[in-house]
């Protein structure tokens, strides 16, 4: 049975796409069988995965819609070693297309309940809001990873999501908890850094990731080149740290 997780944060910018597209093939690299859901819009984990957004048809748009299959939709990403559910701007409109359907927040989850027994891990990159996109994410999730910088402005962000899951938990998925926090883009130089990363760790104990993604140019560089940064620089310190981290995490799924 595949454990699907959403990497989340209503805040922008926090690097929800590279954590995604990295995780996916750090895991693919220890051997997990991985689908990477996108659910942007956007489409950038999709291309950042070396699928061309412009070539899809279906694209997870058709999915949602109940118009293809999850095994009619994926695409390989060859280098990273995963499963893709690609994503382009035709997604923007299911927004308002799947506010009249029946099941609507469930619909994601049907669809990838078919493929349940052909993956270890799904991962879902969701937009930066609480839209009917990132809800059908949270409700076909067993958890949610939640990658963050470590500055004032994601303290205030990681309360309103935590009260989000909470709420969606109460609500429409009794499954749903925070499996980890990740600090992302981290430099240890600023001591502002160095004082929410311990504020994090006093708060949330255990659910902070031991593993810490530092900022790095070259996890920056590989999505210009449709590449996974842990494929196109398999020796930066920050490839390094996403397949140390895609090991913590099947580490902590396994204790789930």
């Amino acid at each position: 049975m595949a454990k699907i997780f959403c990497i989340a944060n209503q805040k922008g910018g926090v690097g929800k796409t590279t954590t995604c597209v990295n995780l996916a093939a750090g895991l693919a690299q220890i051997g997990q069988r991985v689908l990477l859901v996108d659910l942007d819009p956007q489409g950038n984990a999709t291309m950042g995965s070396g699928v061309d957004k412009r070539s899809l048809d279906p694209s997870v748009y058709d999915v949602l819609l109940g118009n293809a299959t999850v095994a009619e939709t994926r695409r390989r990403s060859e280098l990273g070693g995963y499963d893709v559910l690609g994503a382009n701007r035709e997604l923007a409109g299911a927004e308002v297309e799947l506010v009249g359907l029946d099941g609507r927040e469930r619909r994601l989850k049907d669809a990838l309940a078919v493929v349940d027994a052909e993956y270890d891990i799904v991962l879902v990159d969701c937009p930066p809001s609480l839209s009917m996109l990132t809800l059908n994410g949270l409700c076909s999730a067993h958890g949610v990873l939640v990658p963050m910088q470590c500055e004032y402005y994601a303290l205030e962000g990681l309360t309103d999501l935590v009260n989000t899951i909470k709420q969606v938990h109460g609500n429409l998925n009794h499954d749903l908890k925070v499996i980890g926090l990740l600090r992302v883009m981290f430099d240890p130089r600023i001591t502002l850094q160095q004082q929410v990363a311990d504020q994090l760790k006093a708060h949330f104990g255990d659910k902070v990731f031991n593993t810490v993604i530092p900022r790095n140019v070259r996890l920056a560089e590989a999505p210009s080149y449709g590449q996974p940064g842990v494929v196109f620089d398999p020796h930066a310190k920050g490839a390094q740290a996403y397949v140390e981290c895609a090991r913590e995490m099947v580490a902590r799924v396994k204790a789930l």
